[in-house]
């Protein structure tokens, strides 16, 4: 993206009878793929499927079912952006939010931190808690604040309302936030922005539309459009990340088919290694 290779359209959502249909497209001439990614949405569960073309002749290079690929590709931003933005010493991660996101949030973050000693996760149901723990090996918190008080702090809801607190956040945290991409529902208050030295998304043309977590603070005056960067202007070094290690810094995810291109494309290389 900071090369100028990826290009990117939007998200699109159509209304189905009782739900919706949504798709996204990005070409990456780094890469060499060009594809969309397809999903229908409903109460009972989402479908999801990748079609994978060449960038360089017509050819249909490979369809996949791409919901565990989503969820892997939305961890692993996250891990980018811990790479990269969290603390030199981050030895700690707190994860509110215990559904089918979460637990590729935890592994991909582990990967790209090997530091990473202890996890520390909340949700309200006390059951999906204790699952999410045993499955991922992380320690059940009382509260959201018990998983807001560590160094990287992921937030992966479906919660229409802040799920983080500014107040909770200690100097030097990383919050990601992954959770919500409709433009309507948020995962941090505004204390969480007022806090942040630095605000890093995706995308900027996308979190126009869809981040009200950084909607909505931009339209009360906590935060200005100009303030908030893209990630891929701090991997390339173009932006400096973290300046002091009390900094605290958030990465607005939305989810970008740039990633699930990527993404399809290493899983077509290690099928071809096989």
């Amino acid at each position: 993206m900071a090369r100028g290779v990826v290009h990117i359209a939007p998200r699109r959502r159509l209304e189905l009878e009782e739900g919706r249909l949504a798709d996204m497209a990005a070409s990456d001439l780094e890469l060499g793929y060009a594809g969309a990614k397809v999903y229908a949405g409903f109460a009972e569960g989402t479908v999801f499927v990748v079609a994978l073309f060449s960038a360089e002749r017509p050819e249909l290079v490979a369809v996949f079912e791409a919901d565990w690929l989503g969820r892997l590709r939305t961890g692993a931003a996250s891990a980018v952006a811990a790479k990269h933005l969290a603390r030199d010493d981050a030895t700690t991660l707190g994860v509110i939010g215990c559904g089918g996101q979460a637990e590729t949030q935890v592994a991909c973050i582990r990967a790209a931190l090997p530091r990473i000693e202890q996890v520390v996760a909340y949700c309200r149901t006390e059951r999906n808690l204790q699952e999410f723990c045993k499955r991922v090996g992380a320690e059940p918190g009382e509260s959201h604040r018990d998983a807001a008080a560590q160094d990287v702090v992921v937030t992966v809801t479906t919660s229409r309302d802040p799920v983080l607190r500014g107040e909770w956040l200690k100097p030097g945290s990383l919050v990601c936030a992954a959770g919500a991409n409709n433009g309507r529902s948020r995962e941090l208050d505004n204390v969480v922005l007022e806090r942040a030295s630095l605000v890093c998304c995706d995308w900027l043309e996308q979190a126009r539309v869809e981040s009200a977590d950084l909607i909505e603070p931009v339209e009360s005056g906590v935060l200005d459009w100009l303030e908030v960067h893209e990630l891929h202007e701090v991997v390339s070094g173009e932006l400096p990340g973290r300046q002091s290690p009390d900094d605290i810094v958030v990465f607005k995810s939305n989810g970008l088919a740039a990633w699930d291109i990527a993404a399809a494309a290493a899983v077509v290389a290690s099928a071809a290694a096989r």
